[in-house]
């Protein structure tokens, strides 16, 4: 690695002395006198006081009537809207009241209901009528059993034979009418 640098060294160093006698060691040229330039004085831009920027004012003018509307319409319906929740409250208050007699009435009708029925013994007056004889035990013949286990079918029993052919048609016709006219008399 030494050895590198070294010949690194070697190889660069015939740079070191340059033949002309006008270079003196720096990368910059050197300028004629006339084209050397001077430097400028550093000017300061100069600060601005800071002024309030004139606004014209507008000169106060009269009410927009529309502005006047809008604040009394806008005035009526927030009373309007608390007389509605004053209205409000007082249904409210008549429905809870409403509820709590509608609950003391209805235990009321259960009571008469329970007093109604007592009133009213079936077994007494089965016997009170029995017993004077305008009521009669149902006996045994009276009892009338249907039989539905079977599937539903329909007899008719003294059905008329129809006709058929012209006559048929004519007959059918004829009683087709006759019910038109019976249903607009």
């Amino acid at each position: 690695m030494a050895t590198a640098v070294r010949r690194r060294n070697i190889r660069y160093s015939k740079y070191d002395t340059v033949p002309y006698e006008a270079y003196d060691g720096s990368a910059a040229r050197q300028l004629e006198r006339e084209e050397v330039l001077q430097p400028r004085p550093v000017v300061r831009p100069r600060e601005r006081a800071v002024v309030r920027p004139r606004v014209r004012v507008r000169e106060a003018g009269a009410v927009s009537p529309f502005a006047v509307v809008g604040f009394l319409a806008v005035g009526v319906f927030a009373v309007l809207l608390l007389f509605s929740y004053a209205r409000l409250m007082t249904i409210s208050q008549q429905v809870v009241a409403l509820n709590s007699e509608m609950t003391t009435l209805q235990s009321e009708e259960a009571k008469l209901r329970a007093q109604y029925e007592l009133a009213y013994d079936l077994d007494a007056i089965q016997e009170s009528l029995t017993t004077s004889g305008t009521m009669v035990e149902p006996q045994n013949g009276q009892t009338v059993y249907v039989d539905l286990s079977e599937p539903n079918t329909v007899k008719v029993f003294q059905q008329e034979d129809g006709t058929s052919g012209l006559e048929g048609m004519f007959q059918s016709v004829k009683s087709i009418a006759e019910e038109i006219v019976t249903y607009f008399r």
